[in-house]
């Protein structure tokens, strides 16, 4: 679905090009500045468009709840660990991660409206993986940790954007997904899952257990 609207974003944007240069190299210069001015307008919004498209491509469709990765973790140290983030495609990044508790965060696209009743289901995009402290003395004086896991390559935020309007448009709300912080400790291995009312961490050896039943 999302390979579709991106081709139709493409298409749009290819529509442009061939309007903007019809306006620009189109006959003679008679209407001068106007002329200009409409022909870079035109192209400026096709190029505006393909980076759009291209943001929304990095999304991906969310049909069912399903696994996104697992999170494991290795003590370094007093409130410092290194993290291990394998995602669905069996890719690996390692971070260090200082505090208790980790949190994953995801940006969510929610279409509503017509889109949503042509069935176009939710997108998701990972986005940061992050440490916290138990206490609110250590988050006001220690070390924090916040890692981006994916960013937009092309300078167009579309999520951003929208909430940057308080998502006021009234086809698609743009959303925060994000795991419930959970105790890091030597050893834990968690699997986060995917589900259209945001992200779920559980545990998945002794160790995890062990942690979250010190915390709770």
């Amino acid at each position: 679905m999302y390979i579709a609207i991106t081709f139709l974003f493409a298409l749009l944007a290819l529509l442009l090009i061939f309007w903007g240069g019809k306006v620009l190299f189109g006959g003679n210069w008679l209407l001068g500045f106007i002329r200009g001015s409409i022909g870079i307008l035109l192209l400026g919004g096709a190029l505006l468009i393909v980076l759009v498209a291209a943001d929304i491509y990095s999304y991906r469709n969310l049909a069912k709840e399903h696994s996104v990765g697992t999170v494991s973790f290795e003590k370094l140290g007093d409130q410092h660990f290194r993290a291990k983030f394998a995602d669905e495609d069996g890719m690996a990044q390692h971070f260090e991660l200082r505090g208790d508790q980790w949190q994953l965060d995801a940006r969510m696209l929610k279409w509503k409206g017509p889109l949503a009743r042509w069935g176009i289901q939710p997108a998701y995009r990972l986005d940061r993986l992050s440490g916290r402290y138990l206490t609110l003395q250590d988050e006001r004086d220690k070390q924090r940790s916040v890692y981006q896991l994916q960013e937009s390559d092309y300078g167009v935020d579309i999520w951003r954007t929208l909430r940057g309007v308080d998502n006021q448009l009234p086809f698609v709300d743009a959303v925060y997904g994000s795991a419930t912080f959970l105790p890091m400790g030597d050893g834990a291995v968690y699997e986060v899952r995917i589900s259209h009312t945001g992200l779920l961490a559980r545990p998945l050896n002794k160790q995890a257990t062990s942690a979250l039943d010190e915390w709770q």
